[in-house]
């Protein structure tokens, strides 16, 4: 079968080689994929990964073989599934408390968008503990984790302050922002919550606007920048309030059954997902410079199955 692959000598460092078939252990299920989402911070390990490694996190398919301790769903079904690595390939095998069975009415383009960002966006909510009529303030709000976020916060009945350019503002007042301003500086607070994927100033701006016993979850560093951090900054104003570290790839179980709750959301019409881009598997390079770029808002999926 084939799969994308790590090539230092091709311009986008990828090509397409034949690899070996997966063998399922008895908890996987054996899927062919049809689909995958891209990642921002897949443009990173593209850069730092051996030749012959293979990447890919969201994967959309059909189950093949149902895994033989008879968990997870049957073959035919339709599903959607979180990896660590080696999802870009034809065929691949998941443990199936990592996938979960997509709704009849929702496509495999936007099942693709969610193990990743919507469970980043999720998990980092929690730990704001219960949102309802907190102030939550979003940074990087225009990208696929903040557009889950907005509305995530907003269903658990957060106000919600986002942090965006303004192009963006119509936008994410749709999705459930109550004020979109185009800098931390702008955010007046305090918030009870603050995700933070920037870095660096918006770090440290986001220290300035939590509240007492509040909470800034640091899940990225879009600006590559480092923040210096002391007790001063904290007092007074905002005694007790913790910085948290969040990745999702080891924020604990249960992947399967939160991509199920969003899966939920999204085919009742409560949240939005939104695919910007499609091209298939062969184009990558476009979808690549494309999301370095930052020239869409949302999601870019790459089409597999022929």
């Amino acid at each position: 079968m084939r799969a994308l692959v790590i090539s230092p000598d091709s311009t986008t460092r990828l090509r397409l080689a034949e690899i070996e078939e997966p063998r399922p252990l008895a908890n996987e299920a054996l899927v062919q994929v049809h689909a995958t989402s891209l990642n921002r911070g897949e443009l990173r390990l593209l850069t730092i990964r051996p030749e012959g490694w293979i990447p890919g996190q969201d994967v959309v398919g059909i189950v093949e073989r149902a895994a033989a301790d008879g968990s997870g769903p049957a073959a035919g079904a339709r599903v959607v599934a979180l990896f660590d690595e080696a999802g870009w390939a034809e065929r691949v095998a998941v443990s199936t408390d990592r996938l979960a069975v997509i709704p009849d009415d929702v496509s495999f383009g936007s099942a693709a968008t969610l193990p990743v960002a919507g469970t980043t966006a999720l998990r980092v909510l929690r730990h704001g503990g219960d949102l309802a009529g907190q102030q939550v303030l979003i940074t990087g709000a225009s990208g696929a984790v903040g557009r889950f976020q907005i509305q995530i916060a907003r269903e658990q009945g957060a106000c919600v302050t986002a942090i965006a350019a303004a192009r963006h503002a119509e936008d994410l007042r749709g999705l459930g922002a109550e004020q979109v301003v185009e800098s931390i500086e702008l955010a007046k607070g305090p918030f009870s919550l603050i995700t933070e994927s920037v870095g660096g100033q918006s770090l440290a701006h986001a220290i300035e606007r939590v509240a007492p016993g509040g909470t800034i979850v640091i899940f990225g560093s879009s600006s590559g920048e480092l923040t210096p951090v002391g007790f001063r900054q904290f007092v007074p104003g905002h005694e007790g309030a913790r910085l948290q570290t969040f990745a999702y790839y080891t924020s604990g179980p249960d992947i399967g059954a939160d991509i199920a709750s969003l899966l939920a959301l999204v085919a009742a019409g409560r949240l939005e997902t939104r695919v910007s881009l499609t091209v298939p598997w062969t184009d990558i390079g476009q979808a690549l410079d494309a999301l370095r770029l930052r020239s869409f808002s949302g999601k870019a999926v790459l089409t597999i199955a022929d």
